[in-house]
């Protein structure tokens, strides 16, 4: 996962949840573990055994989204032409079978989400398409689909 690719604001965020984990909800929780464990008996404490579990998720984390940000590289799509796709291309694909049009845009890992159209550059789909042009077909899991076209737009996730 060396170097992988993340927009400006994408990097942003990634920092700002690193710091809220480390700084705001690590420290929390290990406090909430000092009250629960000052209440006596650890092997029927509930609040114990949850806060514990909670600062497992926490380090788990941490460690993943550290890993993410140390090996991401920030990357500005807007200045490539968009002639091919690549990070950051809007990309309009056309099911050759269905005529169904889909539109994805290709981002980090970490910005993916498929739900608006923000797609992983680690993504099957996503790997078939970057570097074809318009009017390329692909073709994945038994389906083959056409690129209608390939653009920039500004990539707004909020």
């Amino acid at each position: 996962m060396q170097n992988q690719p993340i927009t400006k604001y994408g990097r942003q965020k990634l920092g700002e949840e690193l710091h809220n984990l480390k700084m705001v909800e690590r420290p929390q929780t290990v406090e909430e573990i000092d009250i629960a464990r000052s209440h006596g008996d650890l092997k029927e404490n509930a609040e114990y055994h949850a806060a514990r579990e909670k600062l497992r998720f926490i380090e788990s984390r941490i460690a993943e989204l550290g890993s993410l940000y140390d090996n991401s590289r920030e990357v500005d799509p807007s200045k490539f032409s968009h002639d091919k796709v690549m990070f950051g291309s809007t990309v309009t694909i056309t099911d050759i079978d269905t005529e169904e049009e889909f539109t994805y845009t290709i981002v980090g890992t970490y910005e993916s989400n498929p739900d608006v159209g923000f797609i992983s550059n680690q993504t099957p789909l996503a790997k078939v398409l970057m570097g074809k042009e318009e009017g390329d077909e692909v073709s994945l899991n038994g389906k083959t689909y056409e690129i209608d076209e390939v653009y920039y737009k500004e990539i707004k996730f909020d």
